[in-house]
């Protein structure tokens, strides 16, 4: 039992230190100022079958403040009314460029990475805000904001891809999550290691874009365009994050277990091609969490409960303020009341997502 106790001691130790890591990032690395005009900017949208989100979200998109910029809309292969809206919004729209993509057209990327490609292709600006046909931006001023950040010698801008709030104990932990995460990556890059954003709200160069493109690493899965640009093209001082709440995006979270578990499958499926130095740290952050909860549970059931709960508190107030501060940053300040009980969860749910991150290659984009 003594063995037990030595190694929940570290696991508080671990998580304390990461915590007071994160915290020192967030006060000590600040954003890089922006420009004060955004630079003439195409935004690409890969739709595959999104009829009913390409017409709810699509116009705000095009109704955006920026005074030059492009939409292309990239239609993958789509066999409901996508290219019926497209159609009528092309007519309202001049800015808006569709791209189609038949049926029997080779493909020479697989899953989104050939839609993207098409997209780069027709784009006819250097600067590229990508987003998805799901996604509504959090304002009008989306573009503008997330263009404004793509200052030499910054290529890459990874913005905040929100999910709209519901009722759902699996939308608040989702909604948690998301939060944590950018906590995770936003820290990473600013202490100079980026390795994700999410492609739901993600600026780049259409240079460092096409430059990780022509990586055979790019081709080595149907998506992950996101994760894979930053572990081929993300430097030290070549990514900045962005956490203006104009600048977020919003989409509608999963509302069923499965499709949500299938969706974050593909979603990590890029970890294993992580640097090994991310993978350790983020492996460790994780373990010791989970392991952490896991060693209280069987202490405080055996003997220590006192000195187990006071070790377990001091840690959770630090983590749990840290958290705090985050989302209330990300204007998710409800989820905060949700702290306890996503903190164990999410012990859960890395046991279960595990395999995934580091073994499991993700064959279809949809």
């Amino acid at each position: 039992m003594m063995a037990l106790f030595y190694i929940f001691s570290i696991c508080i130790v671990v998580q304390t230190l990461f915590a007071v890591w994160m915290l020192w990032a967030g006060s000590g690395n600040k954003e890089l100022p922006a420009e004060s005009e955004g630079k003439p900017l195409s935004i690409i949208i890969c739709a595959h079958n999104e009829a009913e989100n390409l017409n709810k979200n699509l116009p705000l998109i095009l109704q955006q403040s920026h005074t030059d910029f492009e939409v292309i809309v990239v239609n993958d292969d789509s066999d409901d009314d996508s290219a019926i809206i497209l159609h009528e919004l092309s007519g309202q729209y001049a800015h808006l460029v569709v791209v189609n993509i038949s049926k029997g057209e080779e493909r020479l990327l697989p899953g989104k990475k050939f839609a993207l490609s098409k997209g780069i292709e027709s784009a006819k600006n250097e600067y590229l805000l990508l987003c998805d046909a799901d996604c509504a931006p959090a304002s009008a001023n989306w573009a503008l904001l997330m263009s404004k950040r793509l200052n030499p010698p910054v290529e890459i801008v990874a913005g905040y891809g929100a999910y709209t709030r519901t009722s759902y104990w699996l939308n608040t932990f989702i909604r948690w999550e998301t939060v944590h995460t950018f906590l995770q990556y936003s820290s990473y890059t600013k202490t100079g290691m980026p390795y994700m954003a999410v492609g739901r709200n993600l600026a780049c160069t259409k240079t460092v874009l096409k430059a990780a493109q022509a990586s055979p690493v790019w081709a080595s899965m149907p998506s992950g365009d996101d994760d894979l640009l930053m572990l081929l093209k993300g430097k030290r001082n070549n990514v900045a994050i962005t956490s203006d709440s104009d600048s977020f995006t919003y989409s509608e979270a999963k509302s069923d277990f499965g499709d949500w578990l299938k969706q974050k499958q593909r979603h990590l499926s890029t970890g294993k091609l992580y640097k090994s130095h991310i993978q350790f740290l983020l492996s460790l952050y994780g373990f010791s969490h989970g392991l952490m909860w896991l060693l209280a549970l069987i202490l405080c059931l055996a003997s220590k409960a006192y000195l187990i709960s006071s070790m377990l508190i001091l840690r959770c107030m630090l983590v749990w303020c840290l958290w705090a501060i985050t989302a209330d940053n990300l204007k998710e300040r409800k989820l905060i009341l949700w702290l306890p009980f996503c903190d164990v969860a999410w012990a859960i749910y890395n046991l279960i997502l595990s395999p995934y991150i580091f073994y499991k290659t993700k064959k279809q984009w949809k």
